[in-house]
């Protein structure tokens, strides 16, 4: 069983993930499809019907199919890989 301070440090990194991918699917300048990745992962870690971990678990692999794109600028690869790691650190 997760305690209650750990369910709020997961939460807070979900609501930094969410920040980072809203940035990346509305950026412009990052191909559509990309955008479109990040737009899933951001609407798998706000459903409710999975755990924190689960949905953390998820969007890493909807991310991690995306990030082999060679079209992808570095500098938004950079901030998926930042989303990954605040994920990867959330656990059920």
């Amino acid at each position: 069983m997760v305690g209650k301070k750990k369910i709020q440090e997961y939460e807070e990194k979900i609501k930094q993930a969410l920040a980072i991918l809203s940035q990346v699917s509305e950026d412009t300048t990052t191909p559509r499809n990309i955008r479109r990745t990040a737009k899933e992962a951001i609407d798998m870690l706000q459903s409710t019907q999975y755990t924190l971990g689960i949905r953390a678990s998820n969007a890493i692999s909807i991310i991690d199919e995306i990030l082999q794109d060679p079209n992808m600028p570095p500098y938004t690869r950079v901030r998926l890989w930042s989303v990954m790691s605040l994920l990867e650190g959330i656990k059920d």
